[in-house]
Formats: C-alpha cells, structure tokens, sequence
C-alpha cells in the first residue's frame, strides 16, 4: 500500500461530496482526504492505486489534479 499525493481545484466541501462516490467506490482505495485549508487544495490517497489511475478518477469526478 502506498500514500500519493495531488494538488487538486477541489476546494470547498461541495467539491468534496461531488468527488466522493467517485473515489468512495474505488476498492484499490483504502483512504483518501482533502486538505482545503493548503492552498494547492492536496489530496491525499492511500491505496493500492497508480498516479494515473487516481488522475483519471478525479478528472471524471470534473475536476483536475496534479501529482506532487
């Protein structure tokens, strides 16, 4: 398991339920949160789970991440 991070543009706690079932339904997840109060908006993600793999997750969910 591994811990990746992102800069994201979800940044409010709407954002956050839109990306919720998103990444919520993805079992190579394990955990995942959203820093809104960091200024790059960090997401977090523990899992057995690609870079990739999560920027594709997000952006469906409509919004836009960047690996750290």
């Amino acid at each position: 398991m591994k811990t990746l991070q992102f800069n994201t543009n979800i940044n409010c706690g709407s954002c956050i339920k839109a990306v919720t079932p998103t990444l919520n339904n993805e079992q190579d997840i394990a955990s995942w949160q959203v820093d809104t109060a960091n200024p790059n908006k960090v997401l977090t993600v523990t899992g057995d789970i690609t870079e990739a793999q999560v920027l594709a997750l997000v952006e469906d969910a409509g919004f836009k991440a960047q690996a750290v």
